[in-house]
Order: C-alpha cells, then sequence, then structure tokens
C-alpha cells in the first residue's frame, strides 16, 4: 500500500491524505492525516488514497459495471460483469498503448482501475496547466485551505487538474467509439442510465466524473485494500444476500488476466501471496503522456471546447433576467419536471443529458446551458451541506460539456443515427 502512496513508509509517501470506510460508511468525505495508515489496517477498512500529491499528477481512469435495477449483479455474478467488461479492457489497453502509456491495471468489485502519474516539474505539466479551464468560483475554492493539513491547491496544479479533464474526455470518446460496437451492453460516460435487457438496465460506465470536481476532494482506492462497497449498501442489496458475499480486495492484475483476478480478489491466501510479488507503484508515464495531449490538440473535441469556452456564465446578480426568463412551454414536460426540480433530478447524470440535448435543439449555446444548471445548483433546493468542499459551476460546465461534446462530435449515438438518416 505505501508504494501505492508514493513511499516507503507513512514519513516520506507523497499522497496528500488518505480516506477510510467501515462496513457501514464510506467516510470518504473525510481527509485524514497519512500517519492514521496504521490504525486504517487494524479495523480492516477500506482505504483510499488521495489524487491530490507533492509531486505528481496522478492520472486515473475508471471502467465499472451499473446495474440500475439490480445492483446486486456484479456480487453475485462477478465472472458475468467482467467477461462483458472484457472488449472495453482490451480496447483501454490497446489505445494507452498506441501513445506508450502502460498504466498500473487494478481490479475492483466492479471494474478496473487504470492508473499512471506524470511529474510536476515536467512539459507535459505545464501544457496541461495551460490548457485547463479554472472558473473563477473554483480558483476561490482551490485557493482555501483544505483538511487535513491545511493546503491549498496551487494554481499550476489546479489548471493541470482541469486541463487533464479535457484530455481525459477526449480518451473516453475515442474507447467509447472503439470499444461500442465489441460490447453486449452499452458503454457511456458516466453513469447514464439505459434501456433495460434480460438482466435490467445495465451498462458500462467509463467514469471520468472525478474531472468535474476539484482536485482536493477526489480519492482512488489502495490496492490490498479491503473494499467494502457491498457492505455499506446493503440496505440497497439486501442483509442475507451481503451476508454471504465472500470477501473482495482491490488487486493489481500481475500476471493473469481478469478472470484469474475476479478468483484472486475473494481468496486472502492468493491475495496475500500477490501482494509478496506484485508492486503497486504507480507508474511514471510523463514522456508518454505528451503524445496524449498532442493528440487531443489536435483533434474536433479540443475545437469543441474552445468554442464551449468561448462564452461565460451569465453573472449572478443577472440571473433573474436571463436564465429564470426563459419559458418552459417549448420544453417536453420530462426535462421542465427535472430543472422544476433539481434536487436530486439534477444530480442524476442522465437527467443532465436530456436537459443538455434539449436546450442545444432550441438553440442555446451550451456554455449556457452549463449556467442555467449552475443557476439551480446555487438556488435553495434544500441541498443541505451538498456542496461544501464542491464547485457547482465546475460540475455544471463539467456535465454540460461532456454531453454536448458527445453530441456535437458525433460520438453520440443519436446524432450518429440523424447523420445516416440526413444522408439517405
Amino acid at each position: 500500500m505505501l508504494e501505492f502512496l508514493g513511499g516507503d513508509s507513512v514519513e516520506n509517501v507523497t499522497c496528500e491524505y488518505l480516506t477510510a470506510g467501515d462496513v457501514s460508511d464510506s467516510h470518504h468525505r473525510q481527509p485524514q492525516q497519512v500517519g492514521s495508515l496504521p490504525g486504517f489496517w487494524e479495523h480492516g477498512w477500506d482505504i483510499s488514497r488521495s489524487l491530490w500529491d507533492h509531486n505528481s499528477l496522478v492520472i486515473h481512469l475508471d471502467i465499472e459495471y451499473v446495474n440500475f435495477d439490480f445492483p446486486v449483479e456484479p456480487y453475485l455474478e462477478p465472472e458475468r460483469i467482467f467477461d462483458l467488461q472484457r472488449p472495453v479492457e482490451l480496447v483501454i489497453e490497446a489505445v494507452l498503448l498506441d501513445y506508450g502509456i502502460v498504466p498500473l491495471h487494478l481490479l475492483s468489485g466492479r471494474g478496473h482501475h487504470f492508473v499512471w502519474r506524470i511529474r510536476q516539474n515536467s512539459r507535459a505539466f505545464r501544457r496541461l496547466s495551460k490548457l485547463g479551464r479554472v472558473p473563477p468560483t473554483l480558483e476561490k475554492l482551490n485557493a482555501q485551505s483544505h483538511r487535513p493539513n491545511g493546503k491549498s491547491v496551487s494554481p499550476r496544479l489546479g489548471g493541470a487538474f482541469a486541463g487533464l479533464g479535457l484530455v481525459m474526455e477526449y480518451l473516453a470518446h475515442r474507447m467509447k467509439e472503439e470499444a461500442a460496437p465489441l460490447c453486449g451492453i452499452p458503454i457511456e460516460l458516466t453513469a447514464v442510465e439505459v434501456g433495460s435487457n434480460q438482466h435490467g438496465r445495465e451498462m458500462i460506465s467509463i467514469d471520468i466524473s472525478e474531472y468535474g470536481d476539484p482536485l482536493s476532494t477526489r480519492v482512488v482506492r489502495v490496492p490490498f485494500s479491503l473494499y467494502l462497497k457491498p457492505q455499506q449498501q446493503r440496505n440497497v442489496l439486501g442483509e442475507q444476500i451481503v451476508n454471504r458475499l465472500p470477501p473482495v480486495f482491490l488487486i493489481p492484475l500481475h500476471e493473469m488476466d481478469s478472470q484469474q483476478g475476479v478468483r484472486v480478489m475473494h481468496d486472502i491466501n492468493q491475495v496475500t501471496d500477490l501482494a509478496r510479488r506484485a508492486t503497486v507503484k504507480i507508474p511514471d508515464q510523463t514522456q508518454s503522456t505528451e503524445g496524449l495531449i498532442s493528440s487531443y490538440q489536435k483533434s474536433s473535441l479540443k475545437e469543441f471546447h474552445d468554442w464551449f469556452y468561448s462564452q461565460e456564465h451569465e453573472p449572478v446578480e443577472k440571473w433573474t433576467a436571463t436564465y429564470d426568463r426563459p419559458s418552459f412551454d417549448p420544453l417536453p414536460n420530462c426535462t421542465r419536471y427535472i430543472l422544476e426540480h433539481p434536487n436530486d433530478l439534477l444530480l442524476r447524470p442522465g437527467n443532465i443529458e436530456r436537459v443538455v440535448r434539449v436546450m442545444l435543439s432550441l438553440g442555446w449555446h451550451p456554455r449556457h446551458i452549463a449556467g442555467l444548471i449552475r443557476s439551480k445548483f446555487e438556488r435553495d433546493y434544500g441541498w443541505d451541506d451538498r456542496w461544501n468542499g464542491y464547485d457547482p459551476a465546475t460540475r455544471a460546465d463539467f456535465y454540460t460539456r461532456v454531453f454536448a461534446g458527445l453530441f456535437v462530435t458525433g460520438v453520440d449515438s443519436c446524432q450518429r443515427q440523424l447523420r445516416q438518416l440526413r444522408r439517405s
């Protein structure tokens, strides 16, 4: 675990903080000092490290199976759900290898994690920092003191993380396009509700949602930690079912494929043996990532991003005369209802996607669609402390940008169908 934290003792690791959860609560919003790690070991908790790092920009790509009707499915049928993900896994490995990127490949209870890093003193880091679009609200939040060390996120690091989000969106586009024809169930960017089949509404999420939040808030699970999500969701999954489940450990795919990994991750003796011989040091892929950045800068998605950020949200003091004024009469009832009841409907990616598509069809610029969504996030709809430590403007920009970008660049299946109809 210490290797993954960036050192060989709790005194010299490079990650900023840890989080840990027990069987009843994830605690993932409560950053803890790295020195707390031995106590986490004693309790057998589910441990994560911050993406925020002293020396590196840690890059994380999360692929997971999601079932909106039967969320217990991945724990009851792990072989089937990892078999469904196999085409996506192979495409990701091939695409990353195109750029020379060889990540650390981890297996969790519902999917895959690909992790690598670039040095903060590198040209690649400077390029990402220059690419990043950081709204004033996020700049202000980054500059605040953050738990548990009272540090702030520097403008350079905040900009690089924002720039990384743009590049990872490009990478996700390519993976979706190449993997979708090979996969038996839908592939979406983030957890978007899909149609049903005999196993319910199941899909594979290329989950880049962490790039819609401040760097200071996001974590990634630590290899060889217990994976306690089923226990934490026992009220949803069913007490009796969860009590019968074997333990699950997050493991590196070292000298094995994912189907072998499924068997190993449930056997503590095999996990212990794996820990003796497999490194989980996050690989430095600084030079290779330069090629990915260059590819993004030549892409149609980069052109879309430039257009997206060519306009600004309306100032808050003008919302009553701008975002509050458009009549909802042209909107479908489902879209109107989402905007009138944003808590919690506008927290669901599929609903944001619906709003984005409808507003684009009405001629709205996507940055103002984001401004409209932000105006809902920042009004009193009973959010309580939902936005503590988070930035509503960045979240609204991210999801609007992702869904509008899929549509405008033609990666979205509806747009492809529309083009085919026009040609015919």
